[in-house]
């Protein structure tokens, strides 16, 4: 499954529709949601979710209007967030299990496959809806034609701060063969670095939100003094000027989060055709981010982001990519595998057990590479048996994004 994105261009009225649709997605998850929050002593499954859609459109115009694919992706959405509470609870999943909640700020609508159609130069889609979106021109590098229409199982509409986006979800085989390097690595994932190797090699890590922090405040405080707190309290909307401000400063953000994302494939993409074996940390990113004194740096490193694109392109390319505790791994030594406790600030490991002395990252990176060796002969190519980020495609994320987005340059 790969998924393709094209910028869409239409008029103002379409867009206006766009965003219908999109509300209206978001109203059918939520009422799927209270229907299940009421029944749920009936044990209801994602059939009868799906069932309830029905009832919704009767009862609703602007449900109705909707295609009726369109309403079960979005009780789909809703059965996704059940199931995965679920799952938490059947897990015994520290903490909060994650009970689902409410929509309020949706910016997507999916179709499946029916509700839309190319057209013949596949540069425009058309939705036949109720909703009156129509027509839609279709701006991108990636050429639809190698692909048969049945294989497009699912067409998405986006809304972003500098446009609408179309998505297209494709059932093909994503494999490449190649030839073997005869190369494997380990790689330590940190602030100082980006990344650093077993062999000593480090990418420095670019920092894309610090650079830009300086117009993004500035940007934050314009919003900020545009907005009207009387209107607030009335119940007005605010100003023209305060929406514009709002979406200058969503796009400042945008653009740094395309900035990493680009970094993060770019360096990935070089991993993985330079190495059999990738053997990295599996971090509990989540968790790392509580620490108010490290949160903004780890955010701004896109850890997660690297290690779904370093999986997706492990799996397109056929090279192992192996998911190990972080235990210790910084604090043994890597030559005598002697414990050295050591601080942060601590950047150099010197071993008081045999005398190595290396860098603190590239110590980790070794320690890494030996228990990704050790676990590869007996869990398989992911040691903690989760299911790796790339196969999460079949079904696009809520959010818009997808992990295996693929640039023209791959």
């Amino acid at each position: 499954m790969i998924i393709y994105e094209f910028k869409v261009k239409g008029k103002d009225k379409q867009y206006r529709a766009i965003d219908d649709a999109i509300r209206t997605s978001q109203f059918i998850q939520n009422k799927c949601l209270r229907y299940w929050m009421d029944n749920k002593e009936t044990s209801l499954n994602r059939y009868d979710l799906n069932k309830h859609c029905a009832v919704l459109a009767a009862e609703f115009t602007s449900a109705d209007e909707l295609n009726s694919m369109a309403r079960q992706s979005a009780a789909e959405r809703a059965w996704s967030a059940i199931a995965r509470f679920y799952d938490n609870c059947k897990k015994k999943v520290k903490g909060k299990k994650g009970f689902p909640k409410f929509k309020k700020h949706c910016r997507s609508v999916e179709y499946k496959t029916s509700g839309w159609k190319l057209s013949n130069t596949r540069k425009a889609i058309t939705f036949s809806d109720k909703k009156g979106i129509g027509t839609l021109k279709l701006k991108g590098t990636y050429d639809l034609n190698y692909y048969n229409i049945k294989q497009i199982k699912r067409v998405r509409l986006v809304r972003r701060s500098n446009g609408y986006y179309a998505q297209f979800a494709i059932d093909v085989d994503v494999k490449v063969e190649t030839q073997p390097t005869k190369e494997m690595v380990g790689i330590d994932l940190g602030l100082k670095y980006f990344i650093a190797d077993d062999k000593g090699n480090v990418e420095q890590s670019p920092q894309f939100y610090r650079s830009a922090e300086k117009q993004l405040n500035r940007a934050n405080r314009k919003k900020s003094n545009k907005y009207d707190s009387k209107k607030k309290k009335a119940k007005q909307p605010q100003s023209t000027n305060y929406h514009k401000a709002r979406e200058r400063y969503a796009r400042k953000h945008l653009r740094v989060s395309r900035q990493r994302k680009e970094y993060c494939k770019r360096v990935a993409h070089l991993l993985i055709q330079s190495n059999d074996l990738v053997a990295y940390e599996d971090l509990n990113v989540k968790g790392l981010v509580r620490n108010r004194h490290l949160a903004k740096s780890i955010s701004d490193a896109g850890w997660s982001t690297f290690r779904s694109w370093l999986e997706y392109f492990g799996h397109k390319y056929g090279k192992v990519t192996v998911a190990v505790p972080p235990h210790n791994t910084t604090q043994n030594c890597s030559n005598c595998g002697e414990k050295v406790k050591k601080s942060l600030s601590t950047r150099t490991h010197v071993c008081p057990h045999c005398g190595f002395v290396e860098d603190r990252d590239v110590n980790a990176a070794i320690n890494i590479l030996q228990r990704g060796l050790s676990t590869v002969g007996h869990t398989g190519t992911y040691a903690w048996g989760d299911l790796p980020s790339w196969a999460v495609g079949a079904s696009l994320l809520s959010n818009g994004e997808s992990g295996n987005q693929e640039s023209p340059s791959f």
